[in-house]
Parts: C-alpha cells; structure tokens; sequence
C-alpha cells in the first residue's frame, strides 16, 4: 500500500509498504483506511531538523522506529474491528485520537492519558499513521463522529483540541478580552475558539502578512496587529478599559519575545497561557509577572476525552475548524506541494490536507 515515510531531515518518502493484516487485529485493534490527513507543525519540525520525537531507538511504550508513517491528524472509515471493540464497527467513520499511553501508570490510573512520561503518538511514534491507505489504531483512538462532520472537519479536531485546550486553560469566557500571539494554524485555531468561548474582543499579533491576511478573512471580528509596524502593547492598551490590557493572552508561537509580550499585555491578575512549543530555554521578566499577579498557565497536548465537545461545536456551527484549511493534495505530493509549500515564507498556505 502507499505511505508517506519520514526516514530522516529533508527525507520524506511516498513509498509501498506491508499493509496490516485484518487477520491479526488483537482484541481492542481498529484497522481504519484513513481520509484525510493534516500536516501538522511537528511534521515540519521532524522534516527540518528530525529526528526529533520520532523515535531512532525502539519506542518505550509502543516499541515503533523509524522510518515513520507520518500523519497524526486524520479522519477515517472503519474497516474492522478487534473483538473487543464495540464502539466502533466496519463501516463506522472516525477521527483519529492520536496519544496512546498506559492505561494503567499513575497518570493513566487518573485519565490524564496526555501526561504518561511513555506517551506516543500514532503518526510519530507508532508502527503505523494517518499517511497511508491503512492503519491500525487502538480502540480509544477511533473516537466516533456524527453524520454530519465532514472528513475535513474530523481531520481538524486534533489541532483543534490544542487550540480549545489553551482558551480553557486561560478561562476565556463570555466578554473576555484575549490577545493571541501568533496565527499559523493553532495561533488560528485558537482565535476561533476564543470566539466560541464567547471573547468580546480579540487582538491578533502576527507578522506574516499572508497569514494576517488570512485571519482577517475567516475572523474579520478579530483586530489584527502587526507587530513589527505597530505598537503592539499601545493597540491593546487603546482597546481595553482604562487601558488595563487583556484578560487572557495566549503564546502561540513558542518563541520568547512572543512570550514576554504576552506578559506585557495582560492586565494585573490576568492569565497568560503558552501552547505554543519552545524549542530553546526563553528569558522572562519575573518581577513583571510578579508586579502584575499573573498566573502562568502551561499545556501540553490536550485532554483526549474533548474530542466528543468538539465535534458538537463544530456540528453546531461555533467551531469553523474548517477555515483555516488552504489545501487539500493528493499523498503524492505531500514534500513539494505540502511540506515544501507550508515551509515557504513568501507562500500562501495555512493548513494543508493530504488525501490518502
């Protein structure tokens, strides 16, 4: 069958490969044919400077190396089911939870699956990923969708999970002021769920004019500053009571002026959360943070027991996942008309779908 394989950096491989057998599925095995699949930062960062999270040596948990079927965002159909699934069954259409840990650790013993020290991930750091004609996934990752989520929006709700993650670490709510920092697609996905969380006022730092240009089209309630022009921390003292700042700023870059940017522009108590992934250690102001009695909020993944309140946001229509998508190609041109496209600054892309 055809995969799409990362073996090392800047060495992306469509390939033929053993497809698995529905003959061998143990008990709590989902084999799915996957839909579509989204290319995620991580993707780009194993891409440029991999290996990173995909494993050289055999896994802890899940015992995978590489070379790696990429693909951790996706939707599917099910083919067949170990006999000990009955949630799901052939014919079934699924999104992809993609973290698998045990279920049996201190953290998984408590349901916070996410926090698992030998967490991986399908896509990254299992034998299989949503980047190929068929995949066997474990039965809680196959999270069942309703009939009216698009293979599209079921491929979204991963990325998406991040974003939502954040907003509810930050307690946006009704009449929140909220600054996101960033807008490539979880910096996007979060204005969206800012706004679903009902944020009165939304203030959008970016620097990419393609992507400032692409906010302000799927969110032209959103103000959006670019911080390189403009006086980021004037635009929201302007927009905020008495000049106070925001209630909430959420890092979505990963970089430490972003941060401490952030820290500037919220108000004294206010929160700052960083779903954005540093890669480097960040300098930070303490006695600012400490000035203005901030809280500090850090997130890793997501809780996987969202995907259920996801899919009912974006069925209901608060939820437009769907936006941020900017194309969609077929799995053999994932490296020229994917990889290479998103990694291109002048380019115009936001979020890519790869259809397996």
């Amino acid at each position: 069958m055809r995969a799409v394989r990362f073996h090392a950096a800047k060495d992306i491989r469509v390939e033929d490969v053993r497809e698995p057998d529905a003959g061998r599925l143990a008990p709590d095995d989902v084999l799915v044919a996957p839909a579509v699949t989204g290319i995620c930062g991580t993707d780009l960062h194993e891409y440029l400077a991999g290996p990173i999270v995909t494993p050289q040596e055999p896994h802890v948990f899940t015992g995978a190396t590489n070379p790696q079927i990429l693909g951790h965002e996706f939707s599917a159909k099910v083919l067949a089911v170990g006999d000990a699934v009955s949630h799901v069954a052939a014919g079934d259409r699924i999104s992809c939870q993609p973290l698998v840990s045990p279920r049996d650790d201190y953290y998984g013993k408590r349901g916070l699956y996410h926090l698992s020290p030998s967490m991986g991930c399908v896509g990254l750091s299992w034998a299989w990923g949503g980047m190929a004609e068929k995949a066997v996934i474990k039965d809680y990752s196959a999270q069942p969708i309703p009939d009216a989520l698009t293979d599209d929006q079921a491929a979204m709700i991963e990325p998406a999970a991040v974003a939502l993650y954040g907003v509810d670490r930050g307690g946006v709510t009704a009449g929140s002021t909220v600054l996101v920092s960033g807008a490539g697609p979880i910096g996007a996905l979060t204005v969206l769920a800012a706004r679903a969380a009902g944020a009165s006022l939304i203030i959008v730092s970016e620097p990419n004019p393609n992507r400032r240009r692409i906010i302000a089209e799927i969110a032209p309630y959103a103000t959006v500053v670019d911080p390189a022009r403009d006086d980021l921390q004037q635009v929201v003292g302007d927009l905020t009571e008495e000049c106070v700042g925001v209630d909430v700023a959420l890092e979505c870059v990963g970089l430490e002026v972003s941060l401490n940017a952030c820290a500037e522009a919220v108000r004294r108590q206010g929160r700052v959360v960083q779903v954005g992934l540093h890669m480097k250690p960040a300098s930070i102001d303490a006695m600012l943070w400490a000035l203005k009695d901030i809280t500090i909020e850090a997130t890793w993944c997501y809780p996987v027991q969202i995907w259920p309140r996801i899919a009912r946001m974006i069925v209901g229509g608060t939820f437009p996942v769907e936006k941020i998508v900017t194309a969609r190609i077929d799995a053999d041109d994932t490296v020229e008309k994917g990889f290479e496209a998103l990694l291109d600054p002048s380019g115009e892309h936001l979020k890519i779908l790869v259809r397996t």
